[in-house]
C-alpha cells in the first residue's frame, strides 16, 4: 500500500482480504437477519413465529435426529430397524470376510428369545456335506491400524470357497414340474424392484451372488430389468399391478409369462398376495418412475405407482388355485405364492383345498411383519401381519396337517441377515431364506431412510444418476460375494454346533425358547 498524491493506493491482495473479512464478519449477520424476519412473519410454523432464531434449531436436531440416534446415543443393540450391531456385523462380512468378535457377545440374555442347541458331541469339519469343489477371487480388506479419526486398511485379491450344499442336501423346488428348480444354497435375495432399488444397487448384488456359484436374485413386482440377468439364478415376481406381465391396460398378459419363462436365469415365478411392508400392493413414488423402468412395467413415466390391494384375476381359493395351475402350465416351471400369515386360519382353507384338488403352488414365501426394505406405511408397518418365526410356524403346521409339506417348500423372510437367525428359521420349518436388507447395506446401505425420496445419498434406493454414482459396482459386488460365503460357512459352524451336517437338517429340537424368567423350552415341545 503507498501513498500517492494523498491517495490510499490498495494493492489486490489487501483489497481481496478485506473483502473476506467483511463478509466473515457481515455474512452470518445477513444469514441471522434474514432468518428472524422470515421466521417472524410467516404463518405456518407457531415455534417459528414466536422463536425466529431458537426455533431454527428445533427442525435442525429432528433433521438430523437419525443419525444422532444410531451413531451417538443409541446402545449397540438399540435402534431400529437394525441395530448398530447388527449393521456392523454386515459390513464385516461384506469388507474383511469376518465374523469374529472380541471380550463376548452384546446380546441381552435376561430378555426373552431363541437360542441354537448345541451337541454334547459336535461335528467335526470333515463331516460336514459341503461342496467346495471350486474357488472364485474376490476382493477383500484388512485393517492395519485404527485411530480415533482414521483407518488405515490394505485390500487384496484372494481365492474365497462357495459353501455350497452337496447334490444330496440341495433343496428342489417343484419337483412335479417340466424344470423344477435345484439350489445348491438356501438363501438369495428378497424381492427388491428395479425402481425401488438403482440399477447399480441391482447389478452389484447380482454379480456377486453369480460369483459365489448359486444363490437366488427375485426381481420384485417391478418386472425383470437388464440388472436382474448378469449371471444369477432370478425368481420373478408378479404383483397385483402386473408389472412387465401386463398389457397397457393393465390386463394380464400370458404370452408375456411365456417369454420371460424362456429366459435361462429365470429358475421360479413367484405370485406375491402380500409383503411385509405392506400387505396392500407396492408403491413406487413418480420421481423413481425413469422412462426406462416405465418400459419395463408398461406404465406411464413419472407417474407413482400404487398396485391394487389384491389380484382382480382371483378373489378366492379356488380362483387363486386355478390361476397357479394356468400359470405352471404356461411357464413350465415352479410357481409360488408371497403371504403374510395373519393367524391361525389364515392358510387353512387354502391348504385343505390344494390337498382335495391336488394341486397348488410349489412354494410359499412367508413374510414377516417386520419385513420390508423400502417404502411403507406406518399404519401398515407396526401392527399389520404377523413377525415372521410365528407366521413360519403357522404355515409349516397347517402344510404338515394337510399332508403337503413334501412338495411344497418354505421360504421365510423377515429381517433374518444373519447365520444365528437363519438357523432359528430353518429348524423352525423354513426350507430357505430371503434376505433383503443385508444385501442393501453389503452393497454401502447406511439407513438414511431416504428409500422413498429417490435422493439415497449411497446410491442404493434411486435411480437418480448423480447419487448412483456414489455406488461402484465393480468393487461392491465383491462385497456381495464376501457377504454370502461368510453368512454360508457361519451356517455350516453353527450346524456343526448343533451336531447336523448341514444347515437344512436343523430342525425344531435344535432350537430353544428362554423365557424372562430363565425356563426354557424345545420349539418340538412348545410348538408340536
Amino acid at each position: 500500500m503507498k501513498n500517492v498524491g494523498g491517495m490510499m493506493d490498495f494493492s489486490v491482495l489487501q483489497i481481496v482480504t478485506f473483502v473476506l473479512v467483511l463478509l466473515m464478519v457481515a455474512g452470518p449477520l445477513i444469514l441471522i437477519g434474514f432468518l428472524y424476519f422470515r421466521n417472524k412473519f410467516q404463518s405456518g410454523h407457531s415455534i417459528l413465529r414466536k422463536h425466529p432464531l431458537l426455533g431454527t434449531m428445533r427442525y435442525l436436531i429432528e433433521k438430523l435426529g437419525p443419525e444422532f440416534r444410531f451413531y451417538i446415543t443409541d446402545t449397540d443393540n438399540e435402534g431400529t430397524p437394525f441395530s448398530r450391531n447388527h449393521f456392523t456385523s454386515i459390513i464385516f462380512a461384506a469388507k474383511y470376510c469376518k465374523t469374529v468378535i472380541g471380550f463376548g457377545s452384546k446380546r441381552d440374555f435376561t430378555e426373552p428369545g431363541f437360542y441354537l442347541s448345541n451337541a454334547l458331541f459336535p461335528k467335526q469339519n470333515s463331516e460336514l456335506k459341503i461342496d467346495n469343489s471350486f474357488t472364485f477371487k474376490t476382493h477383500k480388506y484388512e485393517v492395519v491400524s485404527e485411530g480415533v479419526f482414521t483407518r488405515k486398511q490394505t485390500s487384496s485379491w484372494v481365492d474365497v470357497r462357495p459353501w455350497q450344499l452337496t447334490d444330496e442336501h440341495a433343496i428342489i423346488f417343484g419337483k412335479d414340474r417340466r424344470q423344477p428348480f435345484v439350489s445348491k444354497t438356501w438363501f438369495g435375495c428378497s424381492a427388491m424392484s428395479y425402481g425401488s432399488l438403482g440399477a447399480n444397487a441391482l447389478e452389484a448384488i447380482n454379480r456377486g451372488l453369480a460369483l459365489t456359484g448359486s444363490g437366488w436374485h427375485n426381481t420384485g413386482e417391478g418386472g425383470i430389468s437388464p440388472f436382474h440377468l448378469k449371471g444369477a439364478d432370478i425368481i420373478a415376481q408378479l404383483g397385483s399391478g402386473k408389472f412387465g406381465y401386463r398389457t397397457k391396460d393393465g390386463k394380464m398378459d400370458w404370452d408375456l409369462v411365456a417369454e420371460k419363462a424362456q429366459l435361462p436365469q429365470v429358475k421360479m415365478f413367484e405370485i406375491k398376495l402380500h409383503q411385509g411392508a405392506k400387505i396392500k400392493g407396492g408403491h413406487l413414488e413418480g420421481v423413481k418412475v425413469t422412462p426406462e423402468i416405465a418400459a419395463i412395467r408398461n406404465v406411464e413415466a413419472w407417474k407413482t405407482l400404487s398396485s391394487p390391494n389384491r389380484f382382480d384375476e382371483f378373489n378366492s381359493v379356488d380362483s387363486l388355485l386355478d390361476f397357479v395351475a394356468k400359470f405352471q402350465d404356461v411357464s413350465g416351471k415352479p410357481v409360488g405364492i408371497k403371504v403374510v400369515v395373519g393367524s391361525d386360519i389364515s392358510l387353512e382353507e387354502l391348504c385343505e383345498r390344494m390337498k382335495e384338488r391336488g394341486d397348488g403352488p410349489d412354494f410359499f414365501t412367508v413374510d414377516g411383519g417386520e419385513g420390508g426394505s423400502g417404502a411403507t406405511y406406518k399404519e401398515m408397518a407396526d401392527t399389520m401381519g404377523l413377525p415372521i418365526f410365528s407366521g413360519l410356524i403357522i404355515a409349516d403346521d397347517t402344510l404338515r396337517k394337510y399332508g403337503l409339506r413334501d412338495r411344497v417348500k418354505i421360504i421365510a423372510s423377515g429381517k433374518l441377515h444373519s447365520a444365528d437367525q437363519i438357523c432359528i428359521a430353518l429348524g423352525l420349518g423354513a426350507d430357505a431364506i430371503n434376505i433383503a436388507r443385508g444385501f442393501m447395506i453389503a452393497v454401502g446401505c447406511i439407513m438414511t431412510e431416504k428409500c422413498h425420496t429417490g435422493q439415497c445419498p449411497v446410491g442404493v434406493a434411486t435411480n437418480d444418476p448423480d447419487y448412483m454414482k456414489a455406488l461402484v459396482v465393480s468393487e461392491k459386488m465383491y462385497r456381495v460375494a464376501n457377504y454370502v460365503t461368510t453368512l454360508r460357512a457361519a451356517c455350516f459352524s453353527l450346524a456343526a454346533a448343533c451336531g447336523v451336517e448341514s444347515p437344512t437338517l436343523l430342525r425344531r429340537h435344535h432350537v430353544v425358547y428362554k423365557y424372562g424368567d430363565y425356563r426354557t423350552v424345545r420349539a418340538d415341545k412348545l410348538f408340536g
